[in-house]
């Protein structure tokens, strides 16, 4: 697994629009914490593009990623939002600029795309917060802080409060995931997740819940359930149900998924879409601990 350069003060970070049209009032806020961090940003030709739900067309979007891809002195890639549109682009994006000159791509929600794309082709990637999750109240987050952290150094240790459905054990493996409705809308493609001997990491917002049902059991199906080191459950916020309720909870559902395995499961671990969304790192080691508390710390090389 490639694992970029951690950044130094004074280097450049991109700023993308892959999916969603983004609101410059609550983006440019969380690019000034950037400079104030000491770096250099660069914002994309089109960030702030707005054609119809998405930040630019297609072309648009491809062009400013393309772009930060390819320029040999943007040490990372930070997508503004999620929202839906990067699935569109992934097939004109040429990666292999990011093979030669590695750089970090940071994002979370629909920036799932990306991960399991450079996931694929062996590049460590952030999930983490995105410039429009910056700050609240206008103070940074901690969701902000473990970014830089991460980006400065690589590591990595976040605790979570006990849950009364964790399933205990220990286990280490690379880490992989991230929304959910993302894997399951790659299944089937190049970039499907592998997931054998990994730690799995699925969030998701907004979902009826019988359509997480389906989620879980096409992964099932797919076979990569079976062989999981470990499952870590963050934020499955904003759920939905039909009139007719489907008669179970978001966790009811996915453990019932994962019944006849036997490996750790961790519930309501801070990453998401959530105000506390930490900064983790997919394609390196973790090992995974579930006990009286849930801990995930990166293992270092």
């Amino acid at each position: 697994m490639i694992i970029p350069p951690y950044l130094l003060p004074g280097e450049r970070i991109r700023i993308v629009s892959p999916s969603g049209k983004v609101q410059k009032d609550k983006v440019l806020p969380g690019i000034e914490l950037l400079q104030d961090e000491g770096y250099e940003v660069v914002i994309g030709n089109h960030v702030f593009d707005k054609h119809f739900q998405y930040a630019g067309t297609d072309r648009q979007r491809t062009s400013d990623l393309q772009e930060a891809i390819s320029d040999p002195d943007t040490k990372a890639i930070v997508c503004a939002r999620g929202g839906y549109g990067t699935v569109r682009i992934i097939e004109g994006i040429d990666f292999s600029p990011l093979l030669d000159n590695p750089k970090w791509l940071v994002g979370f929600s629909d920036i799932t795309v990306l991960h399991a794309v450079l996931n694929r082709l062996k590049v460590a990637t952030i999930h983490g917060t995105m410039p429009a999750f910056f700050l609240e109240s206008k103070k940074p987050t901690l969701s902000f802080f473990s970014l830089i952290d991460m980006l400065y150094s690589g590591k990595s240790h976040i605790e979570a409060s006990s849950h009364s459905m964790n399933r205990e054990g220990n286990c280490s493996g690379e880490l992989v995931g991230g929304n959910l409705s993302l894997i399951y809308s790659l299944q089937g493609t190049p970039w499907q997740l592998e997931t054998d001997g990994k730690i799995l990491l699925i969030e998701d917002l907004s979902e009826y819940l019988y359509h997480l049902d389906r989620m879980m059991l096409n992964l099932k199906l797919a076979g990569q359930l079976k062989n999981l080191a470990g499952l870590v459950v963050g934020g499955f916020t904003g759920m939905k149900d039909n009139e007719d309720s489907f008669g179970k909870s978001a966790a009811e559902i996915i453990l019932e998924a994962i019944q006849e395995y036997n490996y750790p499961v961790c519930f309501d671990f801070p990453v998401g879409h959530l105000p506390k969304n930490l900064a983790l790192m997919f394609g390196v080691s973790y090992r995974m601990e579930v006990g009286e508390k849930c801990r995930l710390h990166r293992i270092l090389p």
